[in-house]
């Protein structure tokens, strides 16, 4: 929900403790790799460094009870990483969520945008 130039939103987290296990940016990791087959090219995809990516992959497969991605390491046969069943359905389930949790949230966004302070013209 646009208000003049405010974009107005929800943004869904599932917290283990200090960790986010996932959230938006997890989600679209996953997808990524979904789709690519690679942590590299989907870290490329996103414009994330591969470190950032496995880091993010590390604290999700930490967090469920199974790995939500598994890689294989390159050689010969090249690497690559394909979400597990688990990660498939925790990343089902999260779309799943955030798209109720913005459609539940939508009277109280149009109020929220009536309250905010419209930004000076630059």
């Amino acid at each position: 929900m646009k208000a003049g130039n405010i974009t107005l939103g929800v943004r869904l987290r599932v917290v283990l403790e200090r960790d986010i296990a996932i959230g938006p940016g997890k989600a679209d990791l996953l997808e990524a790799v979904g789709a690519t087959g690679s942590i590299a090219a989907a870290a490329r995809r996103m414009g994330m460094s591969y470190k950032r990516a496995w880091l993010l992959t590390a604290t999700m497969n930490r967090c469920f009870r199974t790995p939500l991605l598994e890689a294989a390491k390159g050689g010969q046969t090249g690497g690559g990483a394909a979400l597990t069943p688990l990660g498939r359905e925790v990343l089902r389930r999260y779309r799943t969520m955030e798209a109720r949790a913005a459609r539940g949230a939508t009277r109280d966004l149009a109020a929220l945008k009536r309250a905010l302070r419209r930004p000076r013209p630059r």
